[in-house]
């Protein structure tokens, strides 16, 4: 897949605020700090299309981007886990996330993004039990996979098939930001499930 077009849409601070038509939508949801925003960077190859900071917690929106013409678009859904914002902020936005993806008709995958360097929180795994009870597709995607030495790969591999009981590591995608590691098969997937409609 060639990205042509991208641009941001619209914050959603809640989900009756989302775009209201049939374009198909790609969802990413994980932690605070797993590098959302670097991830739709690069996988877009625009470099500040979504807003990085060095402070976990900033998306406390639905943010929807529109790739090649609204071809499809990806939405960064409120990440989960950061323990700086209030617990009201943080339950607001676990509603919001799981509404989102309870009940919008326009989402044909979602990816879960985690940070490879570490064992899956307790959240990072209640998060994939949620994937696998939707109607839709979901994928794992290992971020900052520049942060570890090629010879630990396989260690970091076999933590998250254990800890999150996968039946193999062919699930798992690695991905890099800042070498652009795993970004042609993120779009592969994209473009597959698209294909599938």
């Amino acid at each position: 897949m060639h990205i042509k077009e991208a641009k941001f849409i619209i914050s959603a601070v809640q989900v009756a605020q989302s775009p209201q038509d049939a374009v198909p939508e790609i969802a990413l949801a994980g932690r605070s700090n797993v590098g959302k925003s670097s991830f739709i960077n690069k996988l877009l190859q625009r470099n500040k299309l979504a807003r990085t900071s060095g402070q976990p917690g900033k998306t406390q929106t639905l943010n929807f981007y529109s790739v090649n013409d609204d071809a499809f678009r990806l939405v960064d859904v409120p990440g989960y886990g950061y323990a700086r914002v209030s617990k009201v902020s943080r339950n607001n936005w676990a509603k919001m996330n799981l509404s989102f993806l309870q009940n919008r008709t326009n989402l044909r995958l979602l990816i879960l993004l985690m940070d490879i360097r570490h064992e899956p929180t307790k959240l990072d795994q209640e998060m994939y039990q949620f994937a696998e009870s939707l109607d839709i597709p979901f994928a794992i995607c290992l971020t900052k996979a520049d942060k570890i030495k090629k010879s630990q790969l396989n260690k970091h591999l076999s933590l998250y098939k254990k800890s999150l009981n996968l039946p193999t590591t062919d699930a798992l995608f690695t991905f890099s930001a800042v070498t652009g590691e795993g970004r042609e098969e993120m779009l592969e997937m994209i473009e597959t499930v698209l294909e599938a409609e």
